[in-house]
């Protein structure tokens, strides 16, 4: 994965890049700065609804966070989301996490 400053200078050039944006949010959760994880996944999500694993890796830092009702509305929203696409990979990973956080 690129780092963060290069993901930064990709973000600066196509600020609309969900695939960007979802990597600016994967490398801040790995840093545990979740505030600005969970800050990107919303803007991932903003841009480009259907990327389902968002859904999963935001509820994840809000459940590390400690915010379990967070997590498990948002992994309620990806699930919704992942059954209308046809997503069942997607689904079935949202359904385990939620069955982990209920």
């Amino acid at each position: 994965m690129p780092s963060l400053e290069q993901l930064e200078r990709l973000l600066a050039a196509d600020p609309d890049d969900a695939f960007v944006l979802y990597g600016l949010a994967q490398e801040h959760a790995k840093r545990g700065d979740l505030v600005r994880a969970i800050e990107f996944y919303d803007r991932c999500l903003s841009v480009d609804p259907a990327y389902c694993y968002a859904y999963f890796h935001k509820a994840r830092a809000q459940q590390s966070q400690g915010n379990v009702a967070g997590a498990i509305a948002t992994v309620k929203v990806g699930m919704a989301k992942a059954q209308v696409l046809g997503d069942s990979h997607a689904a079935a990973e949202l359904s385990g996490l939620l069955d982990e956080l209920e």
